[in-house]
C-alpha cells in the first residue's frame, strides 16, 4: 500500500469513536497519522484515548499536535491556581477517565507525553495545525500559543503564503460536515456534540467518519470522497 498522511480531527475523550476509526484506516508502518489536538477533555474516554495513541505510535508514524485542551491541561499541572479553567472547560471528564482527583496526580508517562506534541506539522502539499493560522508569517514563526484558540467563526485565514492547503480543527463543525474552502479543511465536526469524527486522507482526498460510539456514517466502513464546502462561515 501506498504511503498515506491522514489527519483526525478532535477526539475529545472520544475513545471509542478514535478506537473504531483506527480500525478503518488499519494503518501500517508507511502511513503517517496526524492528530490535530484537543485529544482530551468532554468525552468519557480521556485515558483510553491516549493509550490508543501511545498503541497507534508503535504502528505507524503518529504526529500529535497541541490543542488548546492540552495547554489548559498542563498549565493546571504547573499552575495548580489556572485549573478551575480547564476544569469548566471539560478537564473534570478527564479526571475521572483517569480516577483522580487534580491534574497533579495524571500518570507521569502521559504528562510527558503531551509535552512532546508539535504545534504544527507539514508535508510537501499540505500543513496542519489545531486551530488556525497568520496566512503572512512562516509556520515556524508563528504564534501557535495565539493561533491554536483562534476560531475560524471569527476570523477566516487567507491562503498560506506557501501555497499549501491547511488542515485544522478546533472550529466544531456542529452540522457534522468538513468545511471545505478549497485551501483549508476544518474537520473538527463535533463528535462529542453527537455528531461525527473524521478523518481525512489528504493523498487521496478521502475520508472517514465515525459516531462517538464507533458506528460508521451511514454504515460505511471505506472511505468517501471529501465534500466540497465552501462556506467558512459555518
Amino acid at each position: 500500500m501506498p504511503e498515506r498522511v491522514i489527519a483526525i480531527g478532535d477526539i475529545h475523550g472520544c475513545a471509542d469513536a478514535f478506537a473504531a476509526i483506527l480500525k478503518l484506516i488499519e494503518p501500517t508502518q508507511d502511513d503517517t497519522l496526524v492528530v490535530l489536538g484537543d485529544c482530551i477533555d468532554r468525552g468519557p474516554g480521556s485515558r483510553r484515548v491516549i493509550e490508543l495513541m501511545l498503541d497507534a505510535d508503535d504502528r505507524c508514524n503518529l504526529v500529535p499536535l497541541f490543542g488548546n485542551h492540552e495547554e489548559m491541561l498542563l498549565a493546571a499541572v504547573d499552575r495548580p491556581g489556572t485549573a478551575i479553567s480547564w476544569l469548566s472547560c471539560g478537564g473534570t471528564d478527564t479526571l475521572v477517565s483517569y480516577g483522580v482527583a487534580s491534574a497533579q496526580e495524571l500518570p507521569r508517562e502521559h504528562l510527558l507525553y503531551i509535552r512532546t506534541w508539535k504545534d504544527y506539522y507539514e508535508i510537501d502539499t499540505h500543513f496542519f495545525a489545531h486551530g488556525s493560522y497568520n496566512a503572512r508569517v512562516p509556520l515556524d514563526r508563528q504564534e501557535w500559543g495565539y493561533e491554536r484558540w483562534q476560531s475560524l467563526r471569527d476570523r477566516m485565514p487567507k491562503a498560506h503564503r506557501n501555497g499549501k492547503t491547511a488542515v485544522v480543527g478546533h472550529t466544531s463543525q456542529k452540522d457534522g460536515e468538513v468545511l471545505d474552502a478549497d485551501y483549508l479543511l476544518c474537520i473538527d465536526t463535533y463528535c462529542c456534540g453527537g455528531k461525527w469524527l473524521t478523518a481525512v486522507d489528504v493523498s487521496n482526498e478521502l475520508l472517514w467518519q465515525v459516531d462517538a460510539q464507533g458506528q460508521p456514517r451511514d454504515g460505511r466502513e471505506t472511505p468517501v470522497p471529501v465534500p466540497n464546502r465552501e462556506n467558512p462561515s459555518k
